[in-house]
C-alpha cells in the first residue's frame, strides 16, 4: 500500500518507517497543495499536519485516495464534506498532548509568577542583581479555567498541587470532576471577577472569537495574569495590549497569536507574499506584545514534547493499520 506523508520531519521518517513496514512509504516536507498533490497521485493514503489546506482541488488530483489522516486535533482545514462524497475516509488524532499542554501552561505560569525570563535577561548581561524581581506565590491563589475539558482538567490537577483555589467555566459541567480534583463552577463573568490567574482552554470557533475583549477584561482583577495555550482568536489583540497598559493585567503568558500565521512564517516573507488571511494590524500589535518585558511568547509548542509527538506518530499509524485491516478508527465526527 502507498502512503504519502506530507509536512514531515526529518526525525519522523525513521520512526514511521519502522512502524509501517512492509508499505510503499513517501515523505515530504512540503504542505499537500493542488502543486503538490502530484507526489500522492497513486496513494491510497495520505498523512497530513495542519497546514495542508485540502479541498476539492486537491482532492481531484487524488484518484486513488481512500483514507486521509491528519496528525493533529483538529481537521477544519480539510473539506470534510467533499471527502465523504468521494468516498474517502477520515481520520484524526483525538487526544495525544492533554498532560503537555497542561505542563507547558504551568511553565508560562511560573515564568511569570517568578520573573524568570527578566531574571534571565539581567544575568545574561552580567548583572547579578535581586532588586525589581520580586515574584509571588501561587499558593492560595485563584486560577481561573476558560474551559474544563481534557487539559482544562489536568491544569486544575497541577493547580491544586500548588495549593491553589480553582474556577472553572465551562457550558458543559462535569460535576463528579469537579468534586474529585477540587474546583468550583461558575460563570465566565465570576471566574474573571475572582482569578488572579485567568488560564483559557477552551476550543476556538466564530462564536467566541474574542470570548476575551475589553469588556472582560474590564472584569478582570487588576495585576491579574492572562495565559493562553488554546487558540489566538480567543483573544482581542488589541484589548490585550491595553489591558498590560493600564495595568488591568501584570503580564500575560502567550503560546498562540491571533495572526499567528504570518508571525509563523516570517521566515518565509522573503519571498512569499502575506497570506491573504491574515490582518496585517494584529501582526503588528503581536510584534508589539513581543517586545513587552512583561510578555511571554512561545512559538506555538505547548503540545511538542517528545511523549506527544510520539503519540501523534502511534495513533497516525493505527489509523493506517486499522483502515488497512477494514477496521477503521479515530474517524471525525460527521456534522
Amino acid at each position: 500500500m502507498r502512503v504519502v506523508f506530507f509536512e514531515i520531519e526529518d526525525f519522523e521518517q525513521p520512526y514511521l518507517a519502522q512502524k509501517l513496514n512492509g508499505h510503499e512509504l513517501i515523505f515530504s516536507a512540503e504542505r499537500l497543495t493542488a502543486d503538490t498533490a502530484h507526489l500522492a497521485r497513486e496513494a491510497e493514503v495520505v498523512s497530513i499536519f495542519v497546514y495542508s489546506q485540502v479541498d476539492r482541488q486537491v482532492l481531484a488530483q487524488l484518484p486513488q485516495l481512500k483514507l486521509l489522516t491528519t496528525r493533529s486535533m483538529g481537521f477544519n482545514h480539510i473539506d470534510t464534506k467533499a471527502c465523504r462524497a468521494g468516498g474517502i475516509s477520515v481520520a484524526y488524532v483525538p487526544s495525544y498532548g492533554e498532560r503537555t499542554v497542561a505542563e507547558h501552561t504551568f511553565a508560562l505560569i511560573l515564568t511569570l509568577s517568578r520573573k524568570i525570563f527578566t531574571a534571565h535577561q539581567r544575568i545574561e548581561k552580567g548583572i547579578f542583581d535581586y532588586r525589581g524581581l520580586q515574584g509571588f506565590d501561587l499558593f492560595g491563589k485563584t486560577l481561573g479555567l476558560v474551559g474544563g475539558g481534557k487539559i482544562g482538567l489536568n491544569v486544575a490537577r497541577i493547580a491544586r498541587g500548588f495549593g491553589m483555589n480553582v474556577l472553572v467555566s465551562d457550558p458543559l459541567p462535569k460535576p463528579t470532576a469537579a468534586q474529585e480534583i477540587g474546583f468550583t463552577y461558575v460563570s465566565l463573568e465570576e471566574l474573571l471577577a475572582q482569578s488572579d490567574i485567568v488560564s483559557l482552554h477552551a476550543p476556538y470557533s466564530q462564536t467566541n472569537h474574542h470570548l476575551i475583549n475589553a469588556a472582560k477584561f474590564r472584569l478582570m482583577r487588576p495585576g491579574s495574569l492572562l495565559i493562553n495555550t488554546a487558540r489566538g482568536g480567543l483573544v482581542d489583540t488589541q484589548a490585550l495590549l491595553q489591558a498590560l497598559e493600564n495595568g488591568t493585567l501584570a503580564g500575560a503568558g502567550l503560546d498562540v497569536l491571533e495572526e499567528e500565521c504570518a508571525i509563523r512564517e516570517e521566515r518565509e516573507l522573503m519571498s512569499k507574499s502575506l497570506p491573504p488571511s491574515c490582518d496585517l494590524g494584529t501582526v503588528v500589535r503581536d510584534h508589539i506584545l513581543i517586545n513587552r518585558d512583561d510578555v511571554i511568547i512561545t512559538p506555538h509548542i505547548a503540545f511538542n514534547s517528545r511523549e506527544a509527538v510520539e503519540r501523534i506518530m502511534d495513533t497516525t499509524v493505527e489509523n493506517i493499520k486499522g483502515w488497512a485491516a477494514g477496521k477503521p478508527i479515530n474517524l471525525v465526527p460527521q456534522a
